[in-house]
């Protein structure tokens, strides 16, 4: 009997072609494809799929929320397989938290996704190795959730009073905020801090 497979990139071509090989398997078989994680819940159950595969940076809901609401409505019954471009230490490590057994790079060879799809089907993990290391020297995230607020909202430009009005806080403690981020990640600007949180995936 097949694995049932969901597949969400927001990246066509992509996954068309992960869709692809991976019906290629004899025991694999993609039943349904997305291009974010809207609704995902409902599709997993409409489609009856055993193993989510998922992208992380994708519009309106990203991998990791979707991974989150997969966890909430489905406890263990559904494995979740991360596969990233971005193989970002704290991109690891949020989507662990989040419930996912499994977190693979796009440019793995296709027989290792299927192998890993196996594994976290079976109720076992596999992480990328280079990736685990990397996460175990980076640490874990240190920045509060509104400090990840007010850094992801600074990589789009925007002003202190612009960022207090979006995120309905007054502009003096967005900038406590900001202090407080730009002193955890040792940096010496806001656009610094957002761009090394960004690069490890804390964002």
């Amino acid at each position: 009997m097949s694995i049932r497979l969901l597949l969400a990139d927001d990246q066509h071509l992509v996954r068309a072609g992960l869709a692809a090989l991976l019906n290629l398997e004899d025991d694999l078989e993609v039943v349904h494809q997305l291009s974010d994680g809207r609704g995902i819940v409902e599709h997993i159950r409409q489609h009856d799929v055993d193993v989510a595969v998922l992208d992380i940076e994708m519009p309106d809901v990203d991998g990791i929320t979707a991974t989150q609401h997969i966890t909430d409505a489905f406890g263990d019954d559904i494995a979740v397989m991360i596969l990233t471009t971005f193989g970002r230490a704290g991109y690891l490590q949020r989507a662990m938290a989040a419930g996912a057994r499994g977190f693979m790079v796009k440019d793995a060879p296709a027989e290792d996704l299927a192998a890993a799809i196996r594994t976290v089907h079976a109720g076992g993990r596999l992480v990328d190795p280079a990736l685990a290391a990397e996460a175990l020297s980076t640490g874990s995230n240190p920045l509060t959730d509104r400090e990840r607020d007010v850094l992801s909202a600074a990589l789009t430009g925007s002003s202190v009073k612009q960022i207090a009005a979006q995120l309905h806080l007054s502009p003096g403690t967005v900038r406590n905020h900001f202090s407080s981020a730009i002193g955890k990640t040792d940096t010496s600007n806001r656009t610094e801090a957002a761009r090394i949180a960004q690069q490890n995936g804390w964002l």
